[in-house]
């Protein structure tokens, strides 16, 4: 089998690379990883310094030989241009799982989302189909916006015109693109959807991930706050915070991305309530003086300290809409047919998590 892989050094990108060459290795004859120079570090260079890291598995450092001989790294100028390192006699599995999370509510934002997460995975799309065995399209469980009650696996054939923001929408817009463009070229298409990430459950380093981003930006916030001014945070008492660990999702992933499953959503049974959870963050990074309300602040005038102003203007802007989203839960009986959800507690985890981006100071890896 022979595989292309983007966002192979991102958060979820490079679980699934550990999973793929842990899982896949006997049937593996190469994956070619797209990967963007950074900085100084050529992309070869950020793969290999991610797989000599400590927080790859044993089978990983013992075959280093073997999987290096799997591994082409391409640069990702070179994205679009296809012919010059793949073979016209063979037939690839894509699997684009590289995006651009940017959870703005700014219409001048608007342009970019739209250009980073629909029209490269049009282009991307366009210039590899004559390759492609199938196409694996990495969205997330939110690309459908704002509806209540219990959603299942179809998001495809819901019309949708209400968002949170713009990256929802994008993405959405991605997932019904590829549909289209796969039923008219003969290519088969999947989606699959990532919950909000979070550290390892099932492999070591326990908690380990290699990006802080979402609740974590949330913890770090009032963690790096030294200010004793007071805080309200919105949220509704009926919500709940989803999270799956990065490594039971990859997992998820490596298993389906090759059988017949056309849309899968990879998000907890559950969810941790969304005072609860909060309060859980706040208290393991030692910020006491807040309070949950379901009341609407709308104008700079409500706020009741500079710092609650801040918040608001800053993470504030971009997660309240989840906070206050109307209640929801998904259908995860095709999920746990797949690979059953670990079962954990969930606010021990969350504290656990954030414990452990706490010891790590909220250091993203740097790979």
């Amino acid at each position: 089998m022979n595989i292309i892989l983007t966002g192979a050094t991102g958060t979820l990108g490079s679980q699934i690379l550990f999973s793929l060459l842990e899982s896949r290795f006997e049937s593996l004859e190469k994956i070619y990883l797209i990967v963007r120079k950074k900085n100084l570090t050529s992309p070869e260079e950020r793969i290999y310094k991610m797989l000599e890291s400590n927080v790859v598995s044993e089978f990983i450092h013992k075959h280093k030989t073997e999987i290096t001989d799997k591994i082409k790294v391409v640069g990702a100028e070179c994205i679009l241009e296809p012919h010059t390192f793949l073979q016209k006699n063979k037939k690839y599995h894509f699997i684009h799982s590289a995006g651009y999370v940017n959870l703005s509510i700014d219409p001048e934002s608007k342009e970019e989302i739209f250009k980073e997460n629909l029209t490269f995975t049009q282009d991307i799309f366009k210039v590899y189909a004559p390759y492609l065995a199938k196409f694996i399209y990495i969205s997330t469980a939110f690309s459908i916006g704002k509806l209540g009650g219990i959603l299942n696996d179809n998001y495809v054939n819901t019309e949708q015109n209400d968002y949170r923001n713009y990256y929802e929408a994008s993405k959405h817009a991605a997932e019904k693109f590829i549909v289209k463009a796969g039923a008219a070229s003969n290519i088969p298409i999947q989606i699959l959807r990532p919950s909000v990430l979070g550290g390892n459950i099932l492999d070591k380093p326990s908690f380990f991930i290699s990006k802080y981003m979402v609740f974590y930006l949330f913890a770090k916030f009032f963690y790096r706050n030294t200010s004793i001014d007071s805080v309200r945070i919105q949220a509704n008492i009926d919500s709940k915070l989803n999270i799956i660990p990065t490594d039971y999702a990859a997992k998820v992933i490596t298993k389906v991305f090759d059988t017949d499953v056309e849309q899968l959503n990879i998000v907890n049974s559950e969810g941790t309530n969304i005072f609860n959870g909060i309060a859980k963050i706040l208290e393991t990074v030692n910020f006491k003086n807040f309070r949950l309300t379901q009341e609407l602040m709308d104008t700079a005038s409500e706020f009741e300290s500079s710092l609650e102003q801040f918040y608001y203007e800053t993470i504030g802007i971009h997660l309240t809409p989840y906070l206050t989203s109307k209640p929801y839960e998904w259908d995860t009986s095709l999920l746990e047919s797949i690979l059953p959800i670990p079962k954990y507690n969930l606010e021990d985890y969350l504290v656990s998590t954030v414990e452990f981006a706490k010891t790590n100071g909220f250091r993203n890896q740097r790979w």
